[in-house]
């Protein structure tokens, strides 16, 4: 338990050698425009402004890759309780963490630090995270943690109800590109995982990252930010933190999607900075298909005019070019794209 960040940063003055990140990629002094973004009311989407939001939707998609959503279902309340309950989970004692601690990336539910790489990095990111899956709920709750005893409840409900915002966009988003609804059903948003951060304080917030610049390799993800600045998107060169609105959630395109889409809508860079003056919790929902499941454009969505810009692949391929490619963006729609001429 050693490992664990939140074990032993709170009375350092100064980070290890071994989270110090090279000059290159240091966030510098974090003086950084701070935007929220585009902004979705998902619920005019149930009015007469359906047409309207869907096309919110896919311009954010496409000129941001990721939009914030508001009026959105998903409670205030249980969007605090849930951030309670994962707080009370960091701050139980490191003897009773231990039941779910492990370096080992095949383990179902696991606390780690740094990234699921830990035990090949060289340069660490100042990090804890339990990731577990979420769905379907009565496959998955046994896998949850049994402590703090509410948690299966509160994080259970969350899931199922953060599990309905997610569908009823990904069904917008069938609309504005024209396909059946339920597209992005069956194999292609098979499993479902609940990724939390605790990026504790940092005494040196210039020299760490929270985690490294990357996109997500799966379908989508959707993150509560708890209200603490720390994710920062990449738009034309530029990073910006994303000031969190009460409330609302991150709807952030994976590149699997922008694979399917043909370019459409299309994946965001993003880090997590850290900051000196207090503990930051986020909360991730990550959509994602099966291993063996195949990726390509949509047959909708290409013609001899608009020829497909991907190969066909299975998801195992999108992962082997993450791991290549160390989460580059463009480096992974690169190594997938196809000679078009």
């Amino acid at each position: 338990m050693v490992k664990l960040i939140s074990s032993w940063c709170k009375d350092v003055q100064s980070i290890p050698k071994n989270y110090v990140q090279p000059p290159d990629l240091r966030p510098g002094e974090l003086i950084f425009p701070v935007k929220s973004g585009p902004v979705v009311d998902l619920s005019k989407a149930l009015g007469q402004d359906r047409a309207g939001t869907i096309q919110q939707i896919m311009q954010a998609g496409q000129e941001f890759g990721f939009f914030q959503v508001i009026n959105h279902g998903v409670s205030g309340s249980l969007m605090q309780d849930a951030k309670s309950v994962l707080k009370e989970f960091f701050d139980m004692p490191d003897e009773v963490k231990s039941s779910v601690f492990t370096p080992d990336a095949s383990k179902k539910c696991r606390l780690y630090s740094s990234s699921a790489i830990y035990l090949n990095e060289e340069i660490l990111y100042w990090r804890d995270n339990l990731t577990h899956p979420c769905h379907p709920l009565e496959d998955c709750v046994q896998l949850m943690p049994g402590k703090p005893t509410r948690y299966r409840e509160v994080v259970g409900t969350y899931s199922v109800e953060v599990r309905k915002m997610i569908m009823r966009i990904l069904d917008l988003i069938c609309e504005g590109l024209g396909l059946e609804l339920g597209y992005f059903g069956g194999d292609l948003s098979k499993f479902e995982l609940l990724g939390t951060n605790l990026y504790p304080r940092c005494p040196e917030p210039s020299l760490a990252l929270g985690t490294q610049i990357h996109c997500d390799p799966n379908l989508v993800s959707i993150l509560n930010q708890g209200g603490v600045s720390g994710l920062q998107v990449c738009k034309d060169g530029e990073w910006f933190l994303v000031e969190p609105i009460p409330n609302a959630f991150m709807f952030l395109i994976g590149c699997q999607l922008q694979i399917i889409t043909n370019d459409k809508i299309r994946g965001v860079e993003h880090r997590v900075v850290t900051n000196s003056k207090e503990d930051r919790i986020s909360i991730g929902y990550f959509v994602l298909p099966t291993y063996e499941c195949v990726i390509e454009p949509a047959k909708a969505l290409v013609s001899t005019c608009n020829p497909p810009l991907y190969k066909t692949l299975q998801y195992t391929d999108i992962l082997k070019a993450y791991a290549e490619k160390n989460g580059s963006h463009r480096g992974m729609m690169e190594s997938h794209k196809l000679q078009v001429e």
